[in-house]
């Protein structure tokens, strides 16, 4: 499939999607959202007690039903979504009581003439929450953040976790005999240095696979570091291990394996 034929499936399958991964998000998000990002997010922005420490202007991307940016905005800052999705934006604009300093675009960020609009410098801050992998061409995004981040602003993302949770990942149960029987809980992985791209079904309800861009974090950092950002920041959380659900399931029997990463990346003072 050609990198074109890929990006229009992947908006294909998100407008499709959109309304099962709005149930599902919600005005909370999900457990991997309020567990293993949100928090992170908060503290890479510098939020203490629930407030910036001073006016902030921050362009979420891939903002999808609108659950990071209300809840930015609700604390205060400036903030505009975008999406490539028209479904997604749609269901983030119907949310009630939008507040004046909340808006929406329909953008593609692999279009960097898109992006244009917001290469003012004036932004704050760039977060693009748990979306990277789904873009076909993030080259595009990040070669443009530099040009929409003031001076001293920082780029903040989260991923799945290149090393733990890409699409060659096998989740694995063993019974091994010890005189007594014992479960072990590991994980498989094939590839990881490879760029490669795969179909995936994210949400067991969903109407339609995705396609999951499996890049190694090596790719993620040299292209940070090229536009001249510094990273200064970086976590590996993994979920708090909770009774009940499938055994295989993230938050019961891998709370020793992060199944993402969060970055935040610092735009030198001039």
């Amino acid at each position: 499939m050609s990198l074109s034929d890929s990006h229009e499936f992947t908006k294909r399958a998100w407008n499709a999607n959109a309304r099962v991964w709005d149930d599902r998000m919600g005005t909370e998000g999900n457990d991997f959202f309020k567990q293993l990002q949100y928090p992170f997010i908060l503290d890479y922005l510098g939020v203490k007690n629930g407030q910036f420490p001073s006016p902030m202007k921050i362009l979420d991307v891939s903002c999808g039903n609108g659950v990071l940016s209300r809840k930015l905005a609700a604390l205060g800052a400036e903030v505009i979504g975008i999406d490539f999705s028209e479904a997604l934006i749609q269901l983030a604009e119907n949310y009630p009581d939008r507040p004046s300093n909340l808006q929406y675009y329909i953008t593609d960020v692999t279009e960097q003439d898109q992006l244009t609009p917001w290469m003012d410098g004036s932004f704050d801050a760039v977060v693009c929450n748990m979306a990277l992998f789904d873009i076909s061409d993030i080259e595009p995004l990040i070669m443009s953040i530099p040009k929409i981040l003031r001076s001293g602003g920082i780029f903040i993302f989260s991923i799945l976790h290149p090393s733990f949770n890409n699409s060659s990942t096998i989740k694995m149960l063993e019974e091994i005999d010890e005189g007594e029987l014992k479960h072990k809980y590991s994980l498989k992985i094939d590839k990881y240095l490879s760029i490669y791209e795969r179909k995936g079904v994210a949400l067991r309800e969903q109407q339609a696979p995705q396609i999951y861009f499996n890049r190694p974090l090596q790719y993620y950092l040299k292209l940070c570091f090229e536009q001249g950002f510094k990273m200064d920041r970086f976590d590996e959380p993994a979920l708090i291990r909770a009774e009940g659900g499938s055994a295989l399931s993230w938050g019961s029997n891998f709370a020793e394996i992060p199944p993402v990463l969060l970055a935040r990346m610092v735009l030198p003072t001039e």
